[in-house]
């Protein structure tokens, strides 16, 4: 029976890197997509949903010794740190003034997850603003702060993380009242957006 060897990407433990093993325990291929039941030794907590999880085949494998993957070889970025980190935070509420670890107003979301991975800006969305260079829409990476004037006051008042293909992740004071991710090219922020700054490589 083939079996396939594959690549998992972006899989951590949050802020530490972990050593530990995935193991493909079954694998159901359909219309050239491919299901997979994956397990892990208790070294670790794996993070897989449908925003942190990527899955690559790599190859197929004929040698049915080949069973397993190993985590270790796994690259953990600065930018995916920090990402993993935000989403383990998704549905922590907003508290005015906040800067965590587990309520947060908008500045203080974004405050505390460049601080915990060692870089230090500015507490408020104004400052936070003006730390970098300003990056346009089309040049945003992920990792970059965003910044917003959500009362079209000329005025940002409102920041947060890029993740890419058009969705960020910020603390809202508006209905979902605490950490959530928002889409950056329709809806409410559609017309919000002013511009980003990079603070990661």
């Amino acid at each position: 029976m083939t079996k396939y060897l594959f690549l998992v990407l972006t899989i951590s433990a949050v802020l530490h890197a972990v050593e530990c093993e995935m193991h493909i325990k079954k694998v159901i291929h359909k219309d050239n997509e491919y299901t997979l039941t994956l397990s892990h030794d208790k070294n670790c907590e794996v993070i897989m949903d449908e925003h942190t999880s990527k899955i690559v085949l790599v190859a197929k494998v004929h040698d049915s010794n080949v069973t397993h993957i190993d985590h270790r070889s796994t690259k953990t970025t600065p930018v995916n740190k920090l990402i993993s980190l935000a989403k383990s935070k998704l549905g922590d509420s907003y508290l005015y003034a906040a800067a965590g670890p587990d309520h947060f107003d908008c500045s203080g979301f974004v405050y505390y997850l460049f601080k915990e991975n060692g870089i230090t800006i500015p507490r408020s969305s104004l400052p936070q603003s003006k730390s970098g260079d300003k990056v346009t829409r089309e040049e945003l990476q992920k990792g970059d702060i965003l910044f917003f004037d959500t009362h079209t006051r000329e005025h940002v008042n409102h920041s947060g993380v890029y993740l890419g293909d058009g969705k960020f992740i910020h603390s809202s004071s508006g209905k979902a009242h605490g950490v959530t991710i928002s889409n950056l090219d329709k809806g409410f922020y559609l017309d919000k957006f002013r511009w980003g700054i990079r603070k990661l490589p």
